[in-house]
């Protein structure tokens, strides 16, 4: 790839995570119901938000992985580090889907009479559908890099 290009990415990656990160940490302060919450009771008191919290884990792993993935293509060193990288992007986004499908089994279960679920059940289709398309894209790179760059067979 192209010097360039493979800044380019790596930049949006870095954005991306920057950005992810100052979502988690500014939307719980002014949510409905933590818009007069002090820190504590916004960041201790809501289990929802640990979860979130837990669940960005793999999002972030995954996201320094493709860091260090496109690093390796850019130097036109594709190894087996790259192979471990595009399995790492694929465990942690098989590991975001498990924690989504869990949130919203709670959701399904637990909160089907209390509130109105359809939009938490969308959200989570929706994050379910984009990390099934990213570990499939990460299991037929691996298998890609594997064959053909490095001649194993898979």
């Amino acid at each position: 790839m192209k010097r360039i290009a493979v800044l380019f990415v790596q930049m949006v990656i870095v954005l991306t995570g920057v950005g992810a990160a100052a979502v988690l940490l500014w939307e719980p302060q002014i949510e409905g119901r933590n818009a007069h919450a002090t820190f504590v009771q916004v960041y201790f008191n809501d289990t929802f938000l640990a979860y979130a919290y837990l669940v960005s884990i793999p999002f972030f792993v995954a996201l320094t992985q493709a860091f260090r993935l496109f690093g390796d293509a850019g130097r036109k060193a594709i190894s087996q580090q790259s192979v471990g990288s595009l399995r790492i992007i694929k465990y942690c986004a098989f590991a975001v889907i498990a924690c989504v499908m869990a949130a919203e089994a709670y959701l399904v279960i637990v909160m089907s009479g209390q509130d109105d679920i359809a939009g938490g059940v969308a959200m989570g289709l929706l994050v379910t559908a984009l990390c099934a398309a990213i570990a499939t894209a990460a299991a037929l790179f691996e298998r890609t890099v594997q064959t053909r760059f490095l001649g194993a067979t898979p």
